[in-house]
């Protein structure tokens, strides 16, 4: 009987050790496989769910801005428009928080008083001349708003590089940038009467574009908040890409923004034939404006006095006379924080169904940012900065709602669309006064708020008076 031979003792080993070796890597392989099956499960979950957070968001806002037949008409598009303009302000803004503060203060406050100065004299004198500029030319509103937009988007680019190099074009550029944005505005002013749907009035339409721009001023901040952290200059870059995207958006508005057929100046003269830089003009549209009109913008550029003299005159007053306790970028905060809440505070009282009338509420709320600068002036602290800083919100944003709400009740609709352009242009060049007061004024905190005090009082007075003259007027008439 023939017995198979065995296998040699040493092959046994050579054989059974590579084989639990291959063996242990398949495993191995196949559990690190799974693992990075689920890994990658995990992440693409976690990227469906913040897509998915994403996409319902950007649904919600669409149909928050066509709500109302808003889509139809185009006014949706320049809602949206509006976000991401105020997205890249915002953008800007946290760019440039921390550049003034590192200048000597002297410095800082003569090159921007120079250069606001500077800019504020031909804003004022071409102001006047860029509604009738406009109505001559075809695609002009469109086109005026994507300039401003491309001019801030080549001015960050600028900005990216003169921060890095401390460049002398820091402080042009970036006031640059606040007068581009303030002739948006007026631009912007001027197309939202064309698109308004058949059941939305100038004040839901405006209110409407506030909270567009509150999300936009968020997601913007945020963004260069978060690109900050690689460099100074990457913000600013966002910046860039924001306001390109908004040149696009804003040449690509509905054509009837341009379409002036039909209207009339404040002064009666048909849209398009009216003279340019005609003297008495201003004068004459003043005239020319009901009684009620006249009064709320008197008081609202009160308002824009005071928001413009916070802005710049907090800016250095915190960097030379901190108060002791208190960083001075931390009190910036807590009254951006509080001009801001109370921005919204004044959008969701106009908007309230029933509310007292436009005069009366743009009367209350003056008086009460007026006894807010007074308080200030008198006891200064952190939190009656705080409360000026409120006050100052609520008055700005109620005060132009109220405004808006005059103009729609009391103005004929061939001139509407004229003066409420017209006034948004009288109320941005009353901000530049009130910045430009807020840094030739001494840095001390009581003179400063008592010097804006008396300003936004001698607007008020101005209001009164001119109502009291418009009713004798009437009277006599």
């Amino acid at each position: 009987m023939t017995v198979p031979p065995s296998t040699p003792p040493e092959q046994e080993p050579r054989t059974a050790r590579p084989r639990r070796f291959t063996d242990g890597a398949r495993a191995v392989g196949r559990g690190g496989g799974r693992s990075l099956r689920a890994v990658g499960r995990g992440g693409a979950a976690s990227a469906r769910v913040v897509g998915r957070g994403g996409r319902a968001a950007g649904e919600r806002f669409r149909r928050f801005a066509g709500a109302d037949g808003a889509a139809d008409t185009g006014l949706a598009r320049l809602t949206e428009l509006h976000a991401v303009n105020v997205a890249g302000d915002a953008a800007v803004t946290v760019s440039l928080a921390g550049t003034v503060f590192a200048m000597p203060t002297d410095e800082a406050r003569g090159r921007v008083a120079l250069f606001l100065l500077l800019t504020m004299a031909p804003f004022l004198l071409l102001a006047p001349l860029i509604g009738p500029l406009l109505d001559r030319f075809r695609h002009g509103r469109r086109w005026a708003l994507g300039a401003t937009l491309a001019m801030r988007g080549f001015l960050a680019w600028v900005l990216a590089s003169a921060v890095l190099e401390d460049s002398p074009w820091l402080f042009p550029a970036a006031l640059g940038c606040l007068v581009a944005s303030r002739s948006y505005a007026v631009a912007r002013a001027a197309a939202v009467p064309r698109l308004l749907p058949a059941g939305i009035g100038l004040v839901s339409a405006n209110s409407r574009l506030n909270i567009a721009g509150i999300v936009g001023m968020v997601i913007g901040g945020g963004l260069a908040g978060a690109a900050s952290r690689i460099g100074p200059d990457w913000s600013l870059r966002v910046a860039f890409v924001v306001f390109v995207v908004a040149t696009v958006m804003a040449i690509r508005l509905p054509a009837r923004i341009d379409s002036s057929l039909g209207e009339l100046d404040v002064d009666g003269t048909p849209v398009g034939e009216e003279p340019i830089g005609s003297p008495e003009r201003g004068a004459r549209r003043l005239r020319a404006l009901p009684v009620p009109v006249r009064y709320v913008l008197w008081l609202t550029t009160g308002a824009r006095l005071l928001t413009g003299f916070l802005t710049l005159f907090l800016t250095f007053l915190m960097r030379e006379h901190p108060i002791p306790g208190w960083s001075g970028p931390l009190v910036l905060a807590v009254v951006a924080g509080a001009a801001g809440v109370g921005n919204g505070l004044g959008s969701l009282i106009g908007n309230r169904k029933e509310t007292p009338a436009p005069e009366v509420m743009a009367s209350a709320i003056a008086v009460v940012a007026l006894a807010a600068a007074l308080a200030t002036a008198l006891f200064y602290s952190v939190w009656v900065l705080a409360l000026v800083g409120l006050a100052g919100g609520v008055f700005g944003q109620l005060a132009k709602l109220c405004l808006d709400a005059l103009i729609q009740r009391d103005v004929a609709e061939v001139v509407r669309a004229r003066v409420f352009s017209w006034s948004e242009t009288i109320l941005q060049a009353f901000w530049v006064v009130g910045g430009t007061i807020g840094i030739l004024v001494p840095l001390e905190p009581r003179l400063g708020f008592g010097v804006i005090t008396a300003v936004v009082l001698a607007a008020g007075v101005v209001a009164v008076r001119s109502r009291s003259t418009g009713d004798r007027a009437s009277g006599l008439a």
